[in-house]
């Protein structure tokens, strides 16, 4: 995996920062964020889409990114489009 660093929450000072990375090989985003409580988290599960089975399968999480980072996020769409921004 070929991550490249994006970004780091800047107001988390030194744990817990949510982060932002792309896996170039995959063109994929790489996010660590915090985890929901209980009821985001149940809200997210019961929310129903058309042609897919609510709940979050095993395989998938829920994470909570702080809307500051909107900025790293947009970046770190360009990169793994491959705009290389």
């Amino acid at each position: 995996m070929a991550l490249r660093f994006i970004g780091i929450d800047p107001d988390t000072g030194q744990q817990g920062s949510p982060t932002v990375w792309v896996d170039e090989e995959k063109g994929e985003l790489v996010l660590q964020g915090w985890r929901p409580d209980e009821k985001l988290e149940a809200e997210c599960a019961a929310f129903e889409v058309p042609g897919h089975a609510p709940g979050i399968p095993p395989h998938e999480a829920v994470i909570r990114v702080p809307a500051r980072m909107v900025p790293m996020l947009r970046k770190a769409c360009d990169v793994a489009e491959g705009t290389g921004l």
